[in-house]
């Protein structure tokens, strides 16, 4: 059987080139294109060395017959360049934000952009497996779900589903710098953040409708309202999220634990611990770490989510769902241990 060709718009970012690394030892795919814009011309392993053996040619546009591509373009760009591949009927992961919400309004409105191809987004899945993967087998058009909104989301899906909460969820992350891309502003300059650490979008993160559409999904006491604050953090990967919800109902935490363990049971990456997870554990790995905590003074439930932001929360997560959508195992390319110290 002959391998799936795989290609990869715009692989010069931090998602891109993690996508190639994670293909490249993929056994049942072969990446045969990858495009970017500055760096076309150029070898893939001369704008990132640790890819040498990765040998091709970064080109413009995918120039090679393709049977699955990957966008990590920025959002609007990243629908432009897909429509084309969309309308073929090849199946795509979009790495970035366009096809993610159902509402057309609310998209507009948070990505200030018009949407290049609105009459896509009703066919497009939220590529959460955990939540999901019915829907990814049978589509081949998966928006990728953004680095936060998968721990929070997983953090706080089967409480909210077994209704054992309230319809207020606070989510307090911890970030990476990587999660901001390769970027050259000041404020990520190691001067600027080393020893440091700031919160951010206080007054709207862009991934907060996100969580309140997964979440709400769930949720059969009404919508969920998140409070979301990121913060950066003086690392490179990673997010660590601490979500609490005041609890509807008296619950043990034995029985809390149960339920957690119970919900992800039978999912490859999505983890319950038995001790508080750090962001080092999940480095390079495509786990997100799960630690359920019930709190009798005061009421509420803590949850703490770990996981790498360029791999479950993004490239590894979007390999996952290629190996749904295309029939093979859904831990194939992906069952490395996380890199530790």
């Amino acid at each position: 059987m002959s391998s799936t060709r795989v290609g990869i718009i715009n692989v010069t970012g931090y998602a891109g080139s993690e996508l190639a690394r994670i293909l490249h030892n993929h056994p049942e795919v072969e990446l045969v294109s990858v495009t970017g814009r500055s760096a076309a011309g150029k070898q893939l392993s001369e704008v990132f060395p640790h890819l040498r053996e990765a040998s091709m040619t970064i080109t413009s546009e995918i120039e090679e017959s393709v049977d699955f591509v990957f966008s990590a373009l920025p959002h609007a760009a990243s629908a432009e360049k897909l429509a084309p591949y969309i309308d073929k009927g090849v199946p795509v992961v979009d790495i970035s934000a366009d096809f993610r919400l159902k509402d057309l309004p609310t998209y507009e409105r948070w990505y200030k952009v018009e949407h290049p191809c609105p009459h896509h987004i009703e066919t497009a899945v939220y590529g959460l497996p955990e939540l999901h993967r019915s829907e990814i087998r049978q589509t081949k058009l998966v928006a990728n779900p953004g680095c936060f909104p998968t721990g929070t989301v997983l953090a706080m899906a089967p409480a909210v589903q077994a209704g054992i909460v309230q319809t207020d969820v606070i989510s307090d992350c911890k970030s990476g710098i990587s999660g901001a891309g390769r970027s050259a502003a000041v404020e990520y300059g190691f001067s600027e953040l080393n020893d440091n650490m700031s919160a951010y979008g206080l007054r709207g993160h862009r991934h907060l409708p996100e969580m309140t559409q997964e979440l709400s999904a769930l949720s059969s006491n009404g919508n969920v309202s998140v409070t979301f604050v990121p913060h950066l953090a003086p690392m490179t990967r990673g997010i660590l999220g601490t979500h609490y919800a005041k609890l509807s109902k008296d619950v043990t935490q034995a029985e809390v634990d149960e339920m957690f363990r119970e919900f992800y049971a039978d999912e490859p990456f999505a983890r319950v611990v038995p001790a508080p997870p750090a962001t080092k554990q999940t480095w390079g790995s495509n786990d997100c770490l799960l630690y359920p905590s019930v709190n009798n003074e005061t009421g509420m439930l803590i949850v703490i989510s770990a996981l790498d932001n360029l791999v479950k929360g993004a490239a590894g997560a979007g390999v996952q769902n290629m190996n749904i959508m295309l029939g093979l195992e859904e831990t194939a390319g992906l069952k490395g241990l996380p890199v530790y110290p």
